[in-house]
This record gives structure tokens, sequence and C-alpha cells, in this order.
């Protein structure tokens, strides 16, 4: 019997910003060869001797110069199977919320950024899936305060 193997190499995090009383989230379109202009929310590669926390941390600086946020594992996980490779690949979710002062400077891996209301976002995410791990983060993050035991730090 053969097995289709899981790999988790990755991390994503959902960033989330308050505007004028309501949560937007950011959403990047991709420049890169590898889904070009897709939009999507931040995701990245964990690196040698990182936690996927680490990554976390490290691709939201490295995406958006974004540094000052507070993180929590969403307790999702984006999914997609790989028709090439035949695996699996897992990758954890973490909502950060974004201090209001912080702005969006993109690096070479996107060509725009754009803040939306939470149905213009599922309305917008190009890869199947993500529509659904912004619906379950909007339910367990905003219409309700995000549970404590999830947050990462303190």
């Amino acid at each position: 019997m053969m097995e289709v193997p899981i790999r988790c190499t990755g991390t994503a995090v959902v960033l989330l910003k308050e505007v004028e009383n309501q949560y937007r989230v950011l959403l990047v379109k991709r420049a890169k060869a590898v889904l070009k202009d897709v939009w999507c929310y931040i995701g990245g590669a964990i690196e040698e001797g990182e936690t996927a926390t680490e990554a976390a941390y490290r691709e939201v600086k490295e995406e958006t110069g974004i540094s000052d946020i507070s993180l929590y594992s969403a307790n999702t996980f984006d999914k997609i199977y790989s028709i090439e490779g035949n695996y699996i690949y897992i990758a954890p979710v973490f909502v950060g919320f974004v201090a209001s002062d912080q702005d969006v400077t993109l690096n070479e891996e996107h060509s725009e950024y754009r803040w939306l209301s939470f149905q213009e976002a599922v309305d917008t995410v190009s890869l199947p899936g993500n529509d659904e791990v912004l619906s379950f983060i909007e339910k367990h993050f905003v219409k309700q305060e995000a549970p404590r035991y999830l947050k990462v730090g303190d």
C-alpha cells in the first residue's frame, strides 16, 4: 500500500487591523512566478531552526514591514494537495492583530495589497480553502474575543 506523505514546511498569517470600528483583512497580490497574480494572506517557508511561530513573525516582517502585532494560533490550517509532488502540504495559520499605526511596505514578493472587510476578502482570495480559513477566523477571533489560550507569548 502506498501512502501520500504530509509535509508541514510553511506557515500562514492572516493580519487584521481595526479601521473605523471594523476589522479589515490584509490581502496581498503575489508577484513571483509561483501563484503569480493570486490574492492571498501572508505565508512562507519555515527556515532551518525556526518554529512555525518564529516563521510567522519573520514572514510578516519580510513581506509587509509590519513588526507590531499581537499573534495568535488560529487553530486551523492551510491544506493543499500537490499534484506534481503527490503530497499533502499543511501549514498552521496564525492571526495577527496589527497596531493601527502600522503601515504596509511590500517586498518584491507582492505587487499590491488591500485592507478588506471579511466579506470582500472571502470574495477576493484566489486559492480554494482560503475563504474557509477567513470565515473561521472571523467567527472565532472577531465575532467573539480571541481565545487567550491561543495567544503567542505573554
